[in-house]
């Protein structure tokens, strides 16, 4: 945390917080595979819905109309397995299909079944969310408060890697190229996917999830560690690799 922040002795902070992050998109990742397999079989037929709404809420929600096959969005829910309502589930299994259905567009045929039921969010959430995880993870095990985000970020590195980094001044230019390899692969395949007749295949969401919910769950357990409270508020105390040193404007 504080003065000791070029240790690996004083991380309480950055523990805790990794161990938040982990437990809350952990535990619902876990719920996601355990929901469908322990209701009854059939009990959540196919869905198309949008991302961003509560579109099988209720059992004449959006969703469950007839919004017409092959359409951009949703389909003639009546023709894939009935209506599907969450808030008619117990409230476990529906909040977490409720989660699925605000920020997943659950499309069928990007979902996985488990149990004759289908999946509360398509493929590739499945692997933004494991890579959430594994991204909050990694840096509970090495990252540490050093005041600014990127410095934090970038610290889960071993100093002697990171010598040229900071010798040069690149660590924005660092922080950012990490992120944008790990969201790039996801952003090449889904764009594709929207502006020309491929479609990508279970794996190939499962994969580029993951990349990209690794670098946010690394970000964001960064973002929440880097505080300057712990230093004093005196930048002099924060030990970055090669010597360097922060200076405030």
């Amino acid at each position: 945390m504080g003065v000791l922040a070029n240790g690996l002795g004083d991380r309480v902070r950055e523990v805790k917080v990794s161990r938040v992050l982990v437990a809350a998109a952990g535990g619902y990742l876990l719920l996601m595979f355990i929901a469908p397999l322990a209701m009854p079989e059939g009990t959540v037929p196919e869905l198309s819905g949008r991302a961003n709404t509560f579109d099988y809420a209720t059992a004449s929600g959006w969703g469950n109309q007839d919004n017409g096959e092959g359409a951009s969005v949703g389909h003639d829910q009546s023709a894939h397995g009935g209506t599907f309502a969450w808030t008619e589930l117990n409230p476990v299994w529906g909040f977490v299909y409720a989660v699925g259905d605000l920020n997943c567009h659950q499309k069928y045929e990007r979902s996985w079944k488990i149990n004759g039921n289908q999946m509360p969010m398509c493929t590739r959430d499945v692997g933004i969310i494991f890579g959430f995880v594994v991204g909050a993870a990694l840096f509970g095990w090495r990252g540490l408060n050093r005041w600014t985000v990127r410095d934090t970020f970038l610290s889960i590195f071993p100093n002697e890697r990171l010598e040229p980094v900071y010798l040069s001044d690149r660590r924005m230019t660092a922080m950012l190229a990490i992120i944008g390899l790990g969201l790039l692969p996801m952003a090449v395949d889904g764009f594709t996917q929207m502006l020309t007749d491929y479609e990508s295949t279970h794996l190939i969401r499962l994969v580029t999830g993951f990349a990209a919910g690794l670098v946010v769950g690394w970000w964001f357990s960064s973002s929440l560690s880097a505080r300057t409270k712990y230093f004093g508020d005196d930048p002099r105390l924060v030990v970055l690799p090669a010597d360097a040193r922060l200076v405030t404007k």
